[in-house]
């Protein structure tokens, strides 16, 4: 992140932005995401949003300006959030029993793995060719995989209980999302009191309210309300919510203060 700041004369601020795109598209897209996996089919899902997610990382490492980047950063997170759901449905449905539990731990360890390894690898990438060879090293890995699915992954037999997408929910909830991460980011620049702050959070909590009363009522709902009452998904949510919140401000953090005040 210090690397791309210097180099394309980024901010402090505008630089969340690398992180915040892409975390914003993401998680404000994956219930959509996963909706579409049902509807559309696992395995067209996962190709459309891997096909997005590598040619997104090809337009990061070409980028020669903030705003270039932040937006492929953005259109990333839509062909992760494409992406991810697509592929844990084609495993929890292509294993049963003992098999799929094993399956489950080799995705699990294959993230966390792929976390750690991501970290150093990227740091190794910025001090050789340079930090675009972080977007680069996707695009080889992206056209293989894209390659290899069609003969491993079976397609899907067509759905007739789909039913039709959640097109209000899904723009209520995307929408929610990215006005209460925007309004957390502003906090960090402007305060917690500042309108720019206070604003789209307030806006996030109607546009939450009021997503939660679409899908009451809506036949085929991107998530059923009666999830959030069960003790297991509430206290599995707020772990992963620390966890990740935790994890995404180290790896910003750390990079800035190692490199810009331990010039490390």
């Amino acid at each position: 992140l210090p690397s791309i700041g210097d180099d394309l004369m980024i901010s402090r601020s505008q630089l969340t932005w690398v992180v915040t795109a892409y975390v914003v598209a993401f998680g404000g897209l994956m219930l959509l995401g996963g909706r579409l996996a049902d509807v559309v089919g696992r395995r067209r899902i996962l190709l459309a949003g891997l096909a997005l997610f590598t040619v997104s990382s090809l337009v990061c490492g070409l980028a020669g300006d903030g705003l270039l980047l932040v937006a492929g950063r953005a259109s990333q997170g839509v062909g992760a959030a494409l992406l991810s759901p697509a592929a844990l449905s084609i495993i929890t449905t292509s294993f049963h029993g003992n098999e799929r539990n094993r399956a489950l731990g080799v995705w699990a360890v294959i993230g966390g793995s792929g976390a750690a390894v991501g970290v150093l690898l990227g740091g190794l990438l910025t001090a050789g060719p340079g930090w675009e060879w972080i977007f680069f090293a996707n695009v080889p890995v992206g056209l293989a995989v894209l390659l290899t699915v069609p003969a491993v992954v079976p397609a899907d037999p067509p759905r007739q209980d789909a039913g039709r997408l959640d097109v209000p929910g899904a723009l209520l909830g995307t929408a929610a999302a990215v006005l209460l991460v925007y309004g957390l980011v502003e906090a960090g620049d402007s305060g917690w009191t500042a309108p720019q702050t206070l604003l789209p959070i307030a806006a996030a909590a109607g546009l939450g309210g009021a997503f939660v009363a679409v899908e009451r009522v809506v036949r085929n709902p991107l998530i059923r309300v009666e999830l959030l009452r069960q003790r297991s998904v509430v206290a599995g949510t707020f772990v992963m919510l620390v966890a990740s919140g935790l994890m995404l401000s180290l790896f910003f953090l750390s990079s800035v203060y190692l490199q810009g005040v331990r010039g490390f």
